[in-house]
């Protein structure tokens, strides 16, 4: 049983870091940025908290949801 939350542990992680990984991508083209600072943009956001903490599921919805958030919050953060 031990091993078996083990490897739903892991599955999920890995699922969570490709969806980290799409979501960047489509960040950075969408707003033109490079991908570093999408990058740094995205792990100090609010939208990253969330998605981490699997608050309001957010990680499951769509990449293109999660772009839109995470767009919105960059756009406020510069004013």
């Amino acid at each position: 049983m031990t091993q078996d939350i083990t490897y739903k542990d892991i599955t999920y992680k890995t699922l969570l870091q490709m969806k980290y990984a799409r979501v960047v991508a489509l960040f950075a083209v969408q707003q033109g940025l490079s991908m570093e600072d999408a990058l740094d943009f995205f792990y100090h956001s609010e939208t990253y908290q969330e998605l981490r903490e699997g608050i309001a599921d957010l990680h499951c919805r769509s990449d293109q949801y999660v772009t839109d958030e995470l767009t919105l919050e960059y756009r406020d953060s510069r004013g």
